[in-house]
């Protein structure tokens, strides 16, 4: 029961089996569920430490660092991006682009985190890619280039 739990929340509900860009299909998660409503400053805070739970379990279960199927990780970059932004349209896709550069080109020090052993390696490089998220939304919010 412990795996199944494990498993359901690291790959967000299934979204980190999407056969081509698990990754950028749990940003997608994070960002339907900001626009649904969760408030993400909340929810980043109450997902970490079971982030960080799942991420490693899964990853001991399949004898891998990073398993590309973990993807709560990216759910709580996300959500961290949004912190002080709006659910506008236009914010929620600037958002999630701002995210995924981030993400993927990892900026100091988030190479740095994800040398971290387990499940905070995992997902703290994510959490520093969406702090990047979010200083750059509200950048953007100041310029009034976003609302």
């Amino acid at each position: 029961m412990r795996n199944k739990l494990a498993f359901a929340l690291a790959t967000a509900g299934g979204a980190g089996y999407f056969p081509k860009g698990p990754g950028t299909a749990g940003s997608l998660v994070g960002v339907a569920a900001v626009y649904l409503g969760v408030p993400p400053l909340l929810g980043a805070a109450l997902l970490l430490l079971p982030a960080v739970w799942s991420a490693q379990a899964v990853a001991r279960h399949l004898s891998s660092k990073d398993p590309q199927i973990v993807v709560i990780d990216e759910v709580l970059g996300q959500w961290i991006t949004f912190v002080g932004a709006s659910t506008a349209p236009l914010s929620l896709a600037v958002g999630f682009v701002l995210f995924r550069l981030f993400d993927i080109t990892k900026p100091w020090p988030a190479r740095r985190l994800e040398k971290l052993p387990g499940g905070w390696g995992i997902v703290l490089d994510d959490v520093m890619a969406g702090v990047y998220g979010c200083f750059a939304m509200l950048l953007l919010r100041w310029l009034h280039l976003v609302s």
